[in-house]
């Protein structure tokens, strides 16, 4: 059997010969990131204080790696709430990258819970978790939904591996993959409802930190505003950064593979979500500067330090890569020249990364005590190797995907003989 036959039927694709040498490059980076990982694993995060430790330390229990696992998550949220807007609210137009938004979704949270096997230390514990909870933490509702949910992402990738050329010759496979689709849209719920509240847990984690300033924040009953902020937030870059990696693709294979209407409507949804988080976002922010910091003797001032922890970060994040990329995905003139509209999801993106950095550093690296000092964060090659790694794992799994699954229903059509 030739490699051409696992192709999806009547598109083209590069030659075997080059394509191994793509994967080659992959497996590179992916090695570097493993032999982290046996540094990590093996000798611990901290040996020798030298060229194999971490930057993480008693003042930064939360690095490189929560900050990656806290991005990619945020980012991966296009799987659950395109599958929810697709499959349940019944937006037809994501019909042609649903596909796409679901291996997304399966490569940045299986590659968040491989970031979260480093930072445990030990995983061979990672049980605990689930056999010795603590009820009282958020990151145990953290635990049991992001597990769960990528339980319900492989039920989903499950029948498009079914429908690979080969496979889906067997019947068997082939009603199963039939039968599969038929209960999608009740995957798409649970998966919707699981996904909600870990990323509000993971903001919610935050707000609760009343001996942290930067991020405490009052409640709506029982939850911090930071719970929804962290939703709202990961629902606006989940379809701009869905957009991106098709745009990418189709740079790097030099075919069409999803008409630009359909961008332009993950553009539109994207623009829509991230104007609503930011009304909340600058109501929380104002709330933050005129009643959080006096009522811990504070002020807006103290909350940053030099070039590291800059106000730069918070104009970056509500205003350059907050409110004009809004405005550009709101507006559709330009929401329909494709540069602005590139621009505006990768701005998206970096807005929501931005926030997730500042949540984790910035609240850690605050003095904490009245002769306590600001402390710096800086990650070494033990932590950049493994994230490194994550993004040539997810490079390898959409190669793999877009070779032999018909994750692009268009393509054919897009590109005639």
């Amino acid at each position: 059997m030739s490699d051409k036959e696992l192709w999806p039927e009547g598109v083209q694709r590069c030659s075997l010969k080059l394509f191994l040498a793509w994967l080659a490059v992959l497996f590179v980076v992916m090695g570097w990131g493993m032999y982290a990982a046996y540094v990590v694993w093996f000798g611990g995060p901290d040996i020798g204080g030298g060229l194999f430790t971490t930057g993480m330390n008693n003042y930064f229990p939360f690095g490189l790696y929560i900050i990656f696992d806290l991005a990619i998550i945020g980012l991966g949220a296009g799987a659950f709430f395109s599958g929810l807007l697709y499959y349940l609210v019944r937006v037809e137009g994501l019909k042609n990258i649903i596909n796409l938004a679901v291996v997304i979704g399966f490569i940045c949270y299986s590659g968040a819970l491989a970031i979260l096997a480093l930072e445990v230390g030990q995983p061979l514990r990672a049980w605990f978790g689930f056999w010795h909870p603590n009820v009282h933490s958020m990151l145990t509702e953290v635990i049991f939904c992001i597990t769960v949910y990528m339980l319900v992402l492989t039920v989903e990738i499950v029948p498009l591996i079914l429908e690979n050329r080969k496979l889906n010759k067997i019947k068997f496979l082939r009603h199963l993959a039939h039968n599969f689709h038929v209960i999608m849209p009740l995957f798409a719920g649970v998966g919707a409802f699981l996904s909600f509240f870990h990323q509000g847990s993971l903001g919610g984690m935050y707000g609760v930190l009343f001996t942290r300033p930067f991020a405490d924040r009052e409640g709506f009953f029982i939850w911090p505003w930071t719970f929804f902020l962290f939703i709202l937030s990961a629902i606006a870059s989940g379809p701009a950064f869905t957009m991106l990696i098709a745009m990418l693709m189709e740079k790097f294979t030099g075919r069409k593979l999803v008409d630009f209407n359909t961008k332009v409507l993950l553009g539109k949804i994207a623009g829509i979500l991230l104007a609503i988080y930011l009304f909340f976002k600058y109501l929380d922010t104002w709330g933050w500067i005129t009643g959080v910091l006096p009522r811990a003797g504070l002020t807006f001032n103290e909350m940053f330090y030099g070039l590291a922890y800059g106000r730069w970060l918070l104009v970056s994040e509500l205003f350059i890569c907050g409110l004009i990329p809004a405005i550009l995905l709101l507006t559709p003139k330009t929401r329909n020249t494709p540069w602005v509209l590139y621009t505006a999801a990768l701005l998206t993106c970096i807005g929501v990364s931005i926030n997730r950095f500042v949540m984790t550093l910035q609240t850690l690296g605050q003095p904490a005590m009245p002769f306590d000092r600001w402390y710096v964060y800086v990650p070494t090659w033990v932590e950049w190797a493994p994230a490194l790694a994550t993004i040539a794992y997810g490079a390898l799994i959409l190669s793999l995907a877009y070779r032999y699954l018909p994750v692009f229903p268009q393509e054919q059509k897009l590109n005639p003989a």
